[in-house]
């Protein structure tokens, strides 16, 4: 049973503009002093400058792009060749299977001992080094099945679009970690030869502090939203990878990661970090749509 195998935005995705939305003005507020530092050598407006960066942030989107610089930014890499071998043979299947070769799709692995993956950009899927190796065929092919159809589903687009958005803030909050940590050292080597350097190091210390506080904040918030609708998006790619005929394969997958979850369990509200539903929880989902 496969069919519906076309590309289209479902309600998940529309989902997915909600943390997008959410993450935009702390977005202008970390532009404000990178823009500042922009027009000490070109005059531009500050509207101008965060257009143009968000712009930039649709070449994510390219897949020639996606396979030489998103794949990097990630962290990830191409398949090695004792990989390739495993890795091409599910993805020809997979593709073949779901009719999406023409869509440019492209695997990459990052080293992880963890068994997981997920899907960036438009076309990019991006498998853990472990899941390679531990998987056997059928069940490799339920993990590409599934992370194509959050491709299908259009899941990753305002979720890529975001993460684009926490560049500077991210960058802010690293920048007023290492400006707190100079002020606090300084204060703490001159001040003991010169009481104002060391009162200017406590002031000025704070500051960066509260800086590298606020922006590291609400990147957290961003991502605690963004895991909180993204585990609707893993839902609803589970069902779709059902209709594909992929649904075995995926849950066998699953079972997998069952006893290392039970062996890492942790508190209610910690699971608000977590990207992914619990394994369990997809697994018995699952069963149920396939008795269906």
């Amino acid at each position: 049973m496969r069919h519906d195998t076309g590309r289209r935005i479902d309600g998940a995705a529309w989902a997915g503009l909600i943390p997008f939305v959410a993450v935009i003005p702390i977005f202008l507020l970390a532009m404000a002093p990178f823009w500042w530092l922009v027009t000490l050598v070109w005059p531009i407006g500050y509207w101008s400058a965060t257009g143009l960066y968000a712009l930039v942030g649709l070449l994510l989107f390219v897949p020639f792009v996606q396979r030489t610089v998103l794949t990097r930014l990630i962290g990830a890499r191409r398949p090695l060749p004792d990989e390739a071998p495993r890795l091409q043979a599910a993805f020809d299947e997979v593709t073949q299977a779901l009719h999406i070769r023409d869509h440019r799709f492209a695997v990459g692995v990052v080293d992880d001992d963890q068994l997981n993956a997920f899907a960036c950009g438009g076309h990019l899927v991006v498998v853990t080094s472990y899941a390679v190796r531990a998987l056997d065929h059928d069940a490799l092919c339920g993990v590409l099945a599934h992370e194509f159809c959050h491709h299908l589903g259009s899941h990753t687009i305002a979720l890529t679009m975001q993460q684009w958005l926490l560049v500077p803030v991210d960058g802010l909050a690293r920048i007023g970690r290492f400006l707190d940590n100079v002020a606090t050292a300084a204060a703490a080597t001159f001040g003991q030869r010169s009481q104002p350097v060391e009162v200017l190091g406590l002031v000025i210390a704070p500051m960066f502090r509260f800086l590298a506080w606020f922006f590291g904040v609400g990147r957290t918030v961003s991502q605690i939203v963004a895991n909180l609708v993204g585990r609707n998006a893993e839902y609803r790619a589970d069902r779709r990878v059902v209709t594909m005929g992929y649904g075995r394969q995926l849950a066998s997958a699953l079972r997998r990661t069952l006893p290392e979850s039970t062996r890492h369990s942790r508190r209610r509200w910690s699971r608000v970090f977590d990207t992914h539903p619990p394994a369990r929880t997809r697994v018995a989902r699952l069963e149920a749509l396939l008795r269906r």
